[in-house]
């Protein structure tokens, strides 16, 4: 189904998972982010993969694709924070119907939208779930792992602490031999046309997103309570240096 359309609802909805209530969300989320993710206008606006590729500048099937060509066909693959646009079909698509996808947001308007827009694809489960806590399996809420933990521009879209949680949270929840995939923001080259534009950005609309140009997705994880030794640690970059990828594959 086309990016952007307006599916018909899923037939049986996600419940919230233990513990959350409907209307608990983050203060940082509610503070900074009702105007992009939880305001009937944000989630109309944004959630074409046209609007997303013009916000990443052209780049987001490169940056998807990046992505879903670490995942392996058949395995169990977490997806801790809905993103707008066609992301989350293209993961069920690479994962296939042998596969598991698991994908979580915190706010209750995300997982019903992405529940909607994954209608039908037997192998996909929407759940709602803080990111910054551990993957719990869908069917029995206990703690669970997954092969491939993709996370995919959320980093810049919380505070510090959260940074740190949400980055210990994906760790943990990766498998013996799996990976965490970390795609988002980096310093661009001091040449790049774009970097005071996203200065500017940054400044108005993503408060969060400047610790992402001065400190590395490894040092963050060395300073949460995760073990980053267990891992062996990956990064590159892409279109000047404004876009990263750092691949945390677990070695033990």
């Amino acid at each position: 189904m086309p990016d952007g359309t307006n599916p018909r609802p899923a037939r049986h909805p996600q419940p919230s998972l233990p513990g959350h209530d409907a209307g608990d969300v983050p203060a940082y989320l509610a503070e900074t982010y009702t105007w992009a993710y939880l305001s009937g206008f944000g989630t109309r606006f944004f959630d074409y993969q046209a609007v997303v590729n013009t916000i990443l500048w052209g780049n987001a099937d490169r940056l998807m694709d990046w992505v879903a060509r670490d995942i392996t066909p058949g395995s169990t693959v977490w997806q801790p924070a809905a993103v707008y646009g066609g992301f989350s079909r293209r993961l069920a698509d690479r994962t296939g119907p042998l596969g598991r996808l698991i994908v979580s947001d915190v706010a209750p308007v995300q997982v019903d939208l992405t529940t909607r827009k994954l209608t039908g694809i037997p192998q996909a489960r929407v759940i709602r779930h803080d990111a910054r806590e551990s993957l719990l399996s869908p069917d029995t809420a206990e703690p669970m792992q997954a092969d491939t933990v993709t996370c995919f521009f959320l980093l810049h879209e919380v505070p510090a602490e959260a940074k740190r949680q949400v980055t210990a949270a994906v760790l943990r929840s990766v498998s013996p031999a799996g990976k965490a995939v970390f795609v988002d923001y980096h310093a661009p080259a001091l040449w790049h046309p774009l970097r005071p534009v996203m200065m500017l950005v940054f400044a108005l609309l993503e408060p969060f997103a400047r610790e992402l140009w001065t400190t590395e997705i490894q040092q963050i994880a060395a300073d949460s309570d995760a073990d980053d030794s267990a891992f062996s640690w990956h990064k590159e970059t892409l279109f000047g240096g404004m876009y990263q990828k750092v691949t945390a594959t677990r070695i033990r």
